[in-house]
């Protein structure tokens, strides 16, 4: 998507009372240029004109294109208030499968807070940058939407060393940080503090999660691979070290750490045939993981064994696989084509009307890191940082998976996530035998969690 920078000036947004956050300077705003359907829908990426041409653009079009947001400017005309503006920075151009899903996500959770009215009488803005899956990248970013854009906070991010760079930032800065999607568990226990959120559930919750079933098997020789990076260490370490509490005759035998992106598949697959292992763990997902499937399949790697998974039933991973989708590993992830209550069906309803096209575990992603944000800002009835450092802790918001909450203790979200088993139908992957777990009961004691993180 190309990128447009417009000098919107200051006074169209100037406050009128003097109560509130500063006065914003002049901002360069980053403007997505769609194409000719911009007035009806956001298209996809791969269908917009890539040409360079002279535009006409209305005060109306210029603030609706930021978020993909449809604003209501006679709340700025009426209260004379600039709008509320995050800050947000993901890897759209490294990992697209999941963060464009996402980002229509959020722009239509925008597009309906907007609708309805906005956030304490002002719009929400979402300035978004591609942080090309680097940390140096995003800490760029982070500085531009913080010194340039005036951001009230910063959101966002995929990777888990990404997050961790970003959250740095923010202690440094003293600016929140709201991470959508890294799932380190460091985020909000070892590298924890008080500038910093985190909506998904983490490794630990997920670990958790999985053992449940795991436990059940009559497996004792597992094997592990996952990428070598902070999130697949963390959610390695989680479930060895949650399923020998549960299980104190299982074995872990050998681990694989191909390098994130670049896996041999063919290597790997031959070095956990060679241990014998009667289960597998998977932490593998995107590229990699549908290498290691059909490297895996070839081979019959998986014949005979069980599988456990991270995020393999999430639709962004499991439908590319089509027919070659394993059958029976035991997976996180989000059926989305089953009923599954009545947020979830107004929230795919909504979200297909939109977009033609049904939504993904991104996507829920996406729209629940807009309700996390604007319910505890509209219970707070404000929005200075430090009222939402303190302020987010203990108050609830709506997900597409139900009501969540946000934990005092350590800044973790309860939102939980489903689990189940995958399947092939019609030459797709589905995953099947899922139930819902709640992540408010996937999470250590409190003693321990306060062992975990340190003073804040």
């Amino acid at each position: 998507m190309r990128a447009v920078s417009l000098q919107v000036r200051a006074s169209r947004f100037r406050q009128a009372a003097t109560t509130g956050p500063r006065p914003a300077p002049a901002t360069r705003l980053l403007i997505f240029r769609p194409a000719r359907h911009v007035l009806q829908r956001w298209t996809s990426p791969h269908t917009q004109s890539s040409g360079s041409h002279q535009m006409s653009i209305s005060r109306r079009q210029v603030l609706g294109s930021v978020g993909a947001s449809v604003f209501s400017p006679g709340i700025i005309r009426a209260q004379g208030t600039r709008p509320i503006r995050i800050g947000e920075i993901n890897s759209y151009s490294s990992a697209p499968a999941f963060t464009l899903p996402y980002r229509r996500g959020w722009q239509l959770a925008v597009e309906q807070l907007n609708a309805g009215g906005g956030l304490l009488g002002r719009e929400l803005q979402v300035i978004s940058r591609d942080d090309e899956g680097k940390p140096s990248v995003a800490l760029r970013a982070a500085e531009e939407l913080v010194r340039r854009n005036d951001v009230d906070l910063l959101a966002g991010a995929y990777l888990s060393n990404v997050g961790l760079a970003i959250s740095d930032f923010a202690r440094q800065n003293r600016i929140l940080f709201v991470a959508s999607e890294p799932l380190t568990d460091a985020l909000v226990w070892e590298q924890g503090h008080r500038y910093c959120y985190r909506l998904r559930p983490s490794t630990y919750m997920l670990a958790a999660m999985l053992v449940e079933e795991a436990a059940q098997l009559k497996a004792t020789r597992w094997a592990t691979i996952a990428p070598n990076y902070e999130y697949g260490q963390s959610a390695v370490r989680w479930f060895t070290q949650l399923l020998s509490r549960r299980r104190p005759d299982v074995a872990f035998i050998n681990s694989q750490w191909p390098p994130l992106g670049a896996i041999d598949a063919g290597v790997v697959v031959n070095a956990l045939a060679q241990q014998k292992p009667e289960a597998i763990l998977n932490v593998t997902f995107g590229p990699d993981l549908a290498r290691f499937v059909r490297q895996g399949n070839d081979r019959g790697l998986f014949e005979g064994r069980h599988v456990v998974s991270f995020t393999t039933g999430e639709p962004e991973y499991l439908l590319p696989l089509g027919q070659d989708a394993p059958e029976g590993w035991i997976v996180t992830g989000y059926p989305v084509t089953e009923v599954l209550g009545h947020a979830n069906s107004a929230f795919v309803s909504a979200y297909s009307a939109r977009y033609g096209e049904a939504p993904t575990m991104g996507s829920v992603v996406g729209h629940a890191l807009i309700s996390s944000i604007a319910a505890p800002i509209a219970k707070l009835g404000k929005f200075d940082t430090e009222a939402m450092a303190d302020g987010f802790g203990n108050v609830g918001f709506e997900t597409p998976f139900g009501p969540a909450i946000w934990r005092s203790i350590d800044h973790q979200s309860t939102m939980g996530t489903f689990v189940g088993r995958t399947t092939v139908r019609a030459n797709k992957g589905v995953m099947v035998d899922w139930k819902y777990r709640d992540g408010g009961t996937m999470l250590p004691p409190d003693a321990e969690v306060l062992k975990l993180r340190p003073a804040t």
